[in-house]
C-alpha cells in the first residue's frame, strides 16, 4: 500500500525489479518480454561540444543499448539554439579526410520547436520573468515587421514562426551577455526601435545578417542591383591614370612587402637556423609548438609531430556598442562559433598542425625572389593585371597553390592555374583557399591543348588547368607583365611573398582605402565591397574564395577610387586629352604652349 497517488512520473521507465517486483501500484512502467523492443541510440556526429579530443585521434562514441517504453522519439537535448552558421562549423568537424568535398548523410533529425523562454545563462542581469515580457516585446514587433514583407520576389528576407523565435530569444541573449550593467536600458531602447521602424529599415537590417551569418542563403535573389561604376573615362584613359595610385616604393617594406632581392648572407644565416630549429615550429592555427619531419619520420611516417590541431578558424572580435553611451566592457568573441574568448579551445579539428613563414629570408631560402623582368611590349593597347593567389599549407610552409589574374579594368582573364606545391601538403586550407583534392586529381596539364568532356569543376563550366611548380606559375605571370605594368589587388604582399616576386607598380586597395586606426589593421577584401560598392563577395561559405572572383573585385575598388579622383580633379579644372592629363591652365598664353609643357605639368 503505497501512502501517495502516483502523477505518472516514471511510468514510461522500466521497473528496476521486474519481474520480481511485488508492488502493487509500482510507480515503474511492467511490461512483458514480448512488448520489449530494443532500440540504439548514438549521438548524431558533428554536435559541437562532442567531440572527443585525443591525441592519438577521435575515440570511437560508445553506442547504448536501451528498451523502448514509449512511442515518441528520444533525441538528445540540444546544447544550445544553433544558427547556420554554426551548423556550418559542425558539418566542417564531420569531414572525413579522404575528400574534403565528402558528403555525409545522417538520419533524418526531429525539429526542435523553441518557445519564448529565454536562454539560461551564468549571471542573469535580469529575474527569469522580467527577461520573458521582453522577449515578448521584441519578437511581437518582429512579428508585425516580418509580415510587412509581402513583395514575392523578397521571400528571402522572411522568416518562419520558428525562426522569428530564435531571432529574439539570440539578441535578447547577446545583450544580456554583453551589456549586463546597462541591460534593461539597451533592451528597452532596442525594444522602442524596433516600434518605431518601418519597412525598409527592417529590410536592410535583415540583409546585413544575411551576409553576416548566412553564406548559404542566397541575397542575389531579394532584387538588390548592385552599384555601378561611372568612371567618365575610357580604358586607355583608366590605365594611365593608375600611375597616380601606384604605392610609394619607400614605404613598400613597412607594410610587408619585399622591395629589394634577398641577400645570399641572408639566405645563409636563415638556412643555419632551420638547421638548429630542427623542424620545430609553432602552429600558424592553435599556436602549438609542433615538429615538421622532412621526408616522413621514419617509424610511422608522419610529416608533423603533435597530434591533432584544435583551433577557432576565424579571428575573435569585440562586439561594437550599439549605443555611444554604452561604455560597458564587452567580451571578444569568435565568429565562427560564438563561444566568448577563453572558454572553448576550438571548436574546429584538423588533422595535423600548420605553420607559416614570413620572414623574407625564410622565404627566399625555399624559393628564392625574383624581379620582374623587362621586355619588348607586346603590339596593342596597354593594360593593367589585377592578381590574386590562394595559398595551403605544406611541410614548407604557407605555399602557392592557385594563381589568377585578369585584365583591367575590362575583368578578362589572362591565366589561372593550379599550383603543385614544392612541399608536402598538410593542409590546402580549403575553407578559405577554395581548392579542394579533387581538383588536383582532376585538373589537366596546362600544356594541354584540350580538355577532355568530364564534369565542370570551377565557375564558368572551365576546369583548372595546373602547373608543376610555383616557378612556372610565376613565369606565366611575368608574360603578361613588365615593371611598369601596374599590378592591382588586395593586400598584394601576402601574393607577392608567396610568388617571390619584386614588383615596382604596385595598385594595392589595402593603401587606397586604409583602416581609420591605422596599421596593422586592415579592412578585409569582402568588407570593403560591402562598404564601398554594396557588393557581396566571397559567399562561398566553407566552400572557400574563388581567386578569379577576388581579383576582379580588387579591379572593381580601384576603379571606384580612380571614379572619385578623377571627380575631384575635374571640378578643380583639369582636362584630359587622349591619354594624358593636364592640370588647370592659369592664362590663355599657357594654354596655347600646353603642348611644349605637358610632360613636365604632368610631372608637377
Amino acid at each position: 500500500m503505497t501512502m501517495f497517488s502516483s502523477i505518472g512520473l516514471f511510468k514510461h521507465v522500466d521497473c528496476p525489479e521486474h519481474p520480481h517486483c511485488s508492488l502493487s501500484n509500482c510507480i515503474f512502467a511492467h511490461h512483458s518480454a514480448s512488448e520489449d523492443v530494443p532500440a540504439t541510440i548514438s549521438s548524431p556526429a558533428g554536435r559541437l561540444g562532442e567531440v572527443d579530443i585525443d591525441q592519438n585521434g577521435p575515440r570511437k562514441k560508445r553506442r547504448l543499448t536501451l528498451p523502448v517504453t514509449a512511442s515518441m522519439d528520444i533525441s538528445p537535448p540540444p546544447r544550445r539554439l544553433q544558427t547556420k552558421a554554426v551548423e556550418n562549423v559542425s558539418a566542417a568537424l564531420n569531414k572525413p579526410s579522404a575528400g574534403p568535398k565528402s558528403k555525409i548523410t545522417l538520419p533524418p533529425a526531429k525539429a526542435v520547436q523553441v518557445s519564448l523562454n529565454p536562454k539560461m545563462i551564468q549571471n542573469p542581469p535580469a529575474a527569469h520573468g522580467v527577461r520573458i515580457q521582453l522577449i515578448t516585446m521584441i519578437h511581437e514587433q518582429m512579428v508585425r515587421l516580418n509580415e510587412e514583407v509581402q513583395d514575392p520576389s523578397q521571400n528571402a528576407l522572411r522568416l518562419s514562426p520558428q525562426e522569428l523565435i530564435v531571432e529574439a530569444l539570440e539578441e535578447e541573449e547577446n545583450i544580456a551577455k554583453q551589456n549586463p550593467a546597462v541591460y534593461l536600458n539597451i533592451i528597452k531602447l532596442r525594444i522602442t526601435k524596433l516600434k518605431k521602424m518601418k519597412l525598409p529599415e527592417w529590410k536592410e537590417e535583415r540583409l546585413k545578417q544575411i551576409a553576416k551569418r548566412a553564406p548559404d542563403e542566397s541575397i542575389a535573389t531579394i532584387g538588390k542591383s548592385p552599384q555601378t561604376i561611372e568612371t567618365g573615362l575610357s580604358s586607355s584613359q583608366e590605365i594611365a591614370f593608375l600611375s597616380r595610385l601606384l604605392a610609394k616604393q619607400g614605404d613598400l617594406a613597412m607594410h610587408g612587402y619585399v622591395p629589394h632581392a634577398v641577400s645570399e648572407e641572408e639566405i645563409a644565416q636563415a638556412r643555419s637556423g632551420v638547421e638548429a630549429a630542427q623542424g620545430w615550429e609553432q602552429c600558424d592555427r592553435c599556436k602549438t609548438r609542433f615538429q615538421v619531419f622532412l621526408g616522413r619520420r621514419e617509424e610511422d611516417g608522419a610529416l608533423t609531430s603533435g597530434g591533432i590541431c584544435t583551433y577557432h578558424p576565424a579571428k575573435p572580435r569585440r562586439p561594437q556598442a550599439k549605443d555611444k553611451a554604452d561604455k560597458g566592457h564587452r567580451e571578444a568573441i569568435y565568429a565562427c562559433c560564438k563561444e566568448t574568448v577563453g572558454e572553448s579551445a576550438g571548436c574546429t579539428q584538423a588533422t595535423t598542425h600548420v605553420f607559416k613563414i614570413s620572414e623574407p629570408k625564410r622565404l627566399a631560402l625555399i624559393m628564392p625572389f625574383k624581379e620582374t623582368p623587362p621586355k619588348l611590349l607586346r603590339p596593342g593597347p596597354k593594360i593593367a593585371v589585377c592578381f590574386d593567389c590562394e595559398m595551403g599549407y605544406t611541410t614548407l610552409g604557407l605555399e602557392l597553390i592557385r594563381l589568377t589574374g585578369t585584365a583591367w579594368p575590362n575583368g578578362e582573364e589572362l591565366l589561372d592555374v593550379l599550383v603543385r606545391p614544392l612541399g608536402e601538403v598538410l593542409d590546402l586550407n580549403s575553407r578559405f583557399s577554395g581548392v579542394w583534392r579533387e581538383d588536383y586529381s582532376n585538373a589537366v596539364p596546362y600544356e594541354c591543348t584540350s580538355i577532355d568532356e568530364k564534369p565542370p569543376l570551377k565557375n564558368n563550366g572551365q576546369r583548372l588547368r595546373i602547373v608543376e611548380s610555383p616557378t612556372i606559375a610565376r613565369d606565366l605571370l611575368f608574360t603578361h607583365l613588365t615593371p611598369d605594368t601596374p599590378l592591382i589587388g588586395h593586400a598584394l604582399d601576402n601574393d607577392l611573398n608567396a610568388t617571390r616576386i619584386i614588383h615596382p607598380s604596385i595598385v594595392d586597395t589595402v593603401l587606397l582605402f586604409p583602416h581609420p586606426r591605422g596599421l596593422p589593421l586592415r579592412f578585409g577584401l569582402k568588407a570593403l565591397m560591402k562598404n564601398q560598392l554594396d557588393r557581396d563577395v566571397q559567399m562561398g561559405g566553407d566552400q572557400g574564395h574563388d581567386s578569379k572572383e577576388d581579383a576582379r573585385a580588387a579591379g572593381d575598388l580601384v576603379r571606384l577610387k580612380v571614379s572619385e579622383m578623377w571627380k575631384t580633379m575635374k571640378r578643380d579644372g583639369w582636362t584630359v586629352r587622349n591619354t594624358e592629363f593636364f592640370p588647370p591652365l592659369l592664362s590663355v598664353a599657357t594654354q596655347a604652349n600646353a603642348s611644349g609643357t605637358c610632360e613636365r605639368d604632368v610631372e608637377a
